[in-house]
């Protein structure tokens, strides 16, 4: 059994004590306590990323061991979870991509992340929004989808809902427990609300590769801000405006924050692999030749210190890394710190340096953190 003390973040607040654990967390021996009153460490849920294309210069579409690599490089930034998130290609293309994932989930490499499953992002969005999606935008078939399903499970898939026929796909794929996001869209303000009807419960990068929000035309932004539960946000204040991130927080009870990190994340400047892109790391960013924001270099800590920065209380950045994508998914045993949770622990010092990641209850080994 294994125990670290210090300030426990807890669905009831912050907690002052030590937390034992083995894989999952057996006791929290603590008290209520004021974080700001003593010296102590924070200990807060690992974090859930469900948007990673990529990291330590490999990507989730060359199949292979790249997800070990990219698994490897996020947990050492607090990422205890995440979803493989694919890219706009060819069905060969994404299917080799899958088949990596589902020989990856079947039993977790030391020294990484759990991989959850698949964000699918595309190959069913809008030609006229790839963003840095590759050109193989194509309808929705059910029988492709399914058995894309049977090569690894589907958690997450973003579409675009004003293509003919997706409406009806949605209702599919909510039947099937996958979460259905609205991306890469050219849809409308009723195109957002008619998919959320039909069982769409997120979007997908949120004012990134959609319609914005007109006073005259909301488009699919005035869709979420309006009417969504949940949205996913890339928080390198690169990728949305920080007035527009806290418009959204404050119009979206469980706004949680992905990195849709690629291969550059943890790497020096320089090109690299995008899907079939190839893309550049320069100044923080990484971006197509036209300078398209193509994917970030963003790390789930350095999410954690951008919403500190934008003033949020630690305790509800750490809620949108953690605890709501964990309800996203519906996964009631990670992104909090409770007994019977898996033991996915994040330690930061005071000043929001990682000190510790926990991973199922394994320790990782952080000495090649950047």
């Amino acid at each position: 059994m294994q125990s670290i003390f210090g300030n426990l973040l807890t669905p009831d607040g912050w907690y002052q004590g030590r937390l034992r654990f083995e894989e999952r967390i057996a006791a929290l021996d603590a008290f209520p306590a004021d974080p700001d009153a003593n010296d102590a460490d924070y200990i807060v849920p690992g974090f859930i990323d469900l948007h990673v294309h990529g990291g330590g210069g490999r990507d989730v579409m060359e199949g292979g061991d790249a997800l070990d690599t990219v698994a490897g490089l996020h947990v050492r930034h607090g990422t205890t979870s995440l979803l493989a998130t694919t890219m706009t290609a060819p069905r060969p293309e994404i299917e080799n991509a899958l088949r990596a994932v589902g020989a990856a989930m079947v039993q977790r490499r030391p020294g990484s992340a759990r991989v959850l499953g698949v964000h699918l992002e595309g190959p069913y969005i809008n030609p006229g929004k790839l963003g840095a999606q590759p050109n193989f935008a194509r309808d929705g078939i059910e029988d492709e989808i399914d058995s894309f399903a049977a090569l690894a499970p589907l958690r997450v898939l973003t579409l675009a809902p004003e293509v003919q026929g997706h409406l009806a796909l949605i209702r599919h794929l909510s039947a099937r427990g996958i979460r259905v996001q609205l991306g890469h869209t050219l849809g409308s303000y009723e195109d957002g609300v008619a998919a959320l009807a039909h069982g769409a419960t997120g979007f997908t990068h949120l004012f990134n590769a959609m319609t914005g929000l007109q006073h005259r035309e909301p488009g699919i932004v005035g869709a979420a801000l309006a009417h969504a539960q949940f949205a996913e946000l890339i928080p390198d204040l690169l990728h949305v405006h920080p007035g527009a991130i806290r418009a959204a927080l404050r119009a979206i009870p469980k706004l949680y924050c992905v990195t849709d990190s690629t291969a550059a994340a943890g790497m020096p400047d320089g090109e690299y692999k995008l899907g079939r892109h190839t893309v550049t790391k320069c100044l923080g960013g990484v971006r197509l030749p036209d300078g398209t924001l193509a994917g970030s270099t963003l790390t789930m800590d350095q999410a954690l210190r951008n919403l500190v920065q934008l003033g949020l209380g630690l305790d509800e950045a750490v809620a949108r890394l953690s605890t709501y994508p964990a309800d996203f998914l519906g996964l009631a045993d990670r992104g909090r710190l409770v007994a019977g949770a898996w033991a996915d622990l994040v330690v930061f010092d005071r000043q929001l340096r990682l000190k510790a990641v926990y991973v199922e209850g394994e320790a990782i080994a952080l000495a090649d953190v950047a």
